[in-house]
């Protein structure tokens, strides 16, 4: 069974589906480029580019990759990166990389690409709990939300001010799994307000696969000072 991601160059975020892997191609599409590089990275290594697709069409960093790879340009901005014959191998984080005018490169913030034997709908796992913690200084509030026991480890977290994100004094941490070797997942994201902003409404909102929840910061906190210093 395998999970696809959508990639899109300006996205923050890649989403995942499922893709039965008898006789289907992955297909990642990046927008807004005109000239797109792709790129691979495994665990443990750099990024490794695979292809690249300008004017004169597609070309390719090793001969190996015409039959693993093959790339295509619809419209102006458009292009779509397929992966034929797929197996565990071809496992790893997928980025393109666009080249604007001025010269200046954008790059996608990446698709997480996962080939699995498990039956699909029992390998997804959405946010068994979530909450936001809070910890009050003399000049500034610092929030916390905590997103635990999910699988796959891909999700978006934002922060958002009256329907607008926030990006300033935010830290998104890094999933990690339970001592216990569960596949599951938790992650936790800071936000860190001026002490004239505490009565401020933030929401912290999360995306995993088709599930979205938004979570208040004027809501009910859980304060249990040990729980909350460990996150910090």
């Amino acid at each position: 069974m395998l999970l696809l991601p959508l990639l899109a160059l300006a996205a923050a975020w890649s989403r995942m589906f499922p893709l039965s892997s008898g006789g289907k191609h992955p297909v990642f599409v990046c927008v807004d480029g005109q000239q797109i590089h792709w790129y691979r990275q495994v665990p443990t290594k750099a990024p490794e580019r695979v292809l690249y697709i300008g004017v004169h069409g597609v070309s390719y960093d090793h001969h190996s990759y015409r039959t693993k790879y093959s790339s295509s340009k619809k419209g102006t901005n458009v292009c779509t990166l397929t992966i034929n014959d797929i197996n565990s191998n071809d496992e790893g984080t997928y980025y393109c990389e666009c080249t604007r005018v001025g010269g200046y490169l954008v790059f996608g913030s990446g698709s997480k690409l996962i080939v699995s034997g498990k039956f699909f709908h029992s390998l997804i796992s959405p946010p068994a709990n979530s909450e936001i913690l809070q910890k009050k200084l003399e000049n500034q509030t610092t929030y916390v939300c905590l997103i635990e026991k999910f699988y796959p480890e891909v999700i978006r977290v934002t922060w958002t001010d009256d329907e607008k994100e926030v990006t300033d004094n935010v830290v998104k941490g890094d999933a990690w799994q339970s001592a216990k070797g569960d596949d599951d997942y938790s992650i936790a994201s800071w936000l860190t307000v001026p002490a004239e902003n505490k009565d401020k409404k933030y929401y912290c909102k999360y995306e995993h696969e088709e599930q979205q929840a938004s979570l208040s910061t004027q809501g009910m906190f859980h304060l249990l000072k040990m729980d909350f210093d460990l996150l910090l």
